[in-house]
């Protein structure tokens, strides 16, 4: 195929890996990044967990490309020297009644053909002697990474290829002629055979200045972390989660040892007022008035508003967090938590309400607009690219 000119939009994990599957592929990408660094958001604000693919709907995108990315980004790392450890994980049922959504949660992941196993309460305690478990799923390939350094291993794979932090896109239009686009910044006009929009919690309005409207909006929800004081990280030895409720979106606080020896707790999630809003205190009236005009948040918030007024109070309340912690780990208390950093969540909805569950890309001449990428995307990375790059092929063939 003959090379192409192809601007790609976001300098996250997700837009890097796509430039790089574009250079492999034998083409030119140029990316943009609106920040002075590489992974500035959603990438460099995560909880560093390379997912098992245990929880996506069998034949989905997010099944089949994190049972997949699971092992590529492993793979990656190790190649590129870049810390990663493969520990496993428990999902933990703590009370009988939870046991019959672990047994199905056990049953998805035989269908996604994730290694796990279903594990008494003694065995769990083997792994987690504090653990507070009547069952347990052990996964096994579930591990913890460096998603900022496989960034910065992208960029060196792209060394050469035009890289441009600091640059952020103010319009776009399809070029005059020749079929491309046109990219306007700051510093000029980039000219291109075809654009890709990986910019995260900007997607939806990057679509829009391309005019593309996209099929959902983002609204973006602050995941709050604590971390276990370094006396008492010895109460978590690995990745302790519960079992999810399939009628909620979101998994649920979890702990988390990260590659540092620390352990998060979280996150909570909260209705954030800014898209880039990591401290409770940043709010941005148009971010908020862009939520407040989208019926999907209302009709969200009327589905969950007993979930949303508990993630509200737990965010008010160390206490709270505590309490939901302790139902994993009952020897946690309010005193062993301190504050950690704040992640935003870039969730894409749709205007009756529905978190969009899948990976969501949209296309169009020229076009590929990745809309809906939060985790499992890290883990997923390396598949997003190269099925993004296949489509942009196809965009101009």
């Amino acid at each position: 195929m003959t090379a192409r000119r192809v601007v790609v939009i976001g300098g996250g994990i997700v837009g890097l890996a796509t430039a790089r599957e574009l250079a492999r592929r034998g083409h030119e990408p140029i990316v943009l990044e609106k920040e002075s660094r590489w992974a500035a958001h959603q990438t460099g604000h995560n909880s560093n967990v390379v997912h098992a693919g245990l929880y996506y709907k069998p034949g989905s995108l997010k099944a089949r490309m994190s049972v997949a990315g699971n092992a590529s980004i492993v793979a990656y790392a190790r190649e590129h020297g870049v810390p990663v450890e493969v520990c496993g994980k428990l999902v933990v049922a703590a009370s009988p009644d939870e046991v019959p959504r672990l047994d199905a949660l056990a049953e998805r992941a035989a269908a996604n053909g994730v290694p796990a196993r279903r594990i008494g309460a003694d065995e769990a305690r083997e792994h987690e002697p504090e653990v507070a478990a009547v069952a347990a799923l052990r996964v096994e390939s579930t591990g913890i990474i460096d998603f900022p350094a496989v960034c910065a291993a992208l960029v060196r794979e792209l060394d050469g290829h035009d890289l441009r932090l600091g640059t952020r896109a103010v319009a776009i239009r399809r070029a005059l002629s020749g079929g491309g686009v046109e990219v306007a910044t700051p510093d000029g006009v980039v000219r291109a055979d075809a654009l890709v929009n990986c910019a995260g919690l900007h997607s939806d309005r990057i679509a829009r200045l391309a005019g593309v409207p996209p099929s959902a909006v983002i609204v973006p929800f602050r995941g709050e972390y604590h971390e276990l004081r370094p006396d008492r990280r010895h109460l978590v030895r690995g990745l302790i989660y519960p079992v999810p409720d399939p009628a909620l979106p979101f998994l649920g606080v979890h702990l988390t040892r990260m590659l540092d020896g620390s352990v998060h707790a979280g996150p909570n999630a909260v209705l954030a007022l800014h898209r880039e809003g990591y401290r409770r205190r940043d709010v941005s009236p148009a971010d908020v008035a862009d939520v407040a005009r989208f019926p999907g948040t209302w009709r969200l918030a009327r589905r969950f508003a007993r979930t949303g007024v508990d993630e509200v109070l737990r965010s008010l309340s160390r206490k709270r967090f505590a309490r939901s912690l302790a139902r994993l780990v009952p020897a946690i208390t309010e005193e062993d938590l301190v504050p950690a950093a704040a992640g935003v969540r870039a969730q894409a909805m749709r205007a009756d309400g529905s978190l969009v569950d899948d990976f969501l890309i949209d296309t169009a001449p020229r076009q590929v607009h990745v809309l809906n990428a939060p985790s499992p995307a890290a883990t997923s990375a390396l598949e997003i690219g190269a099925h993004v790059a296949g489509r942009v092929e196809l965009s101009w063939s």
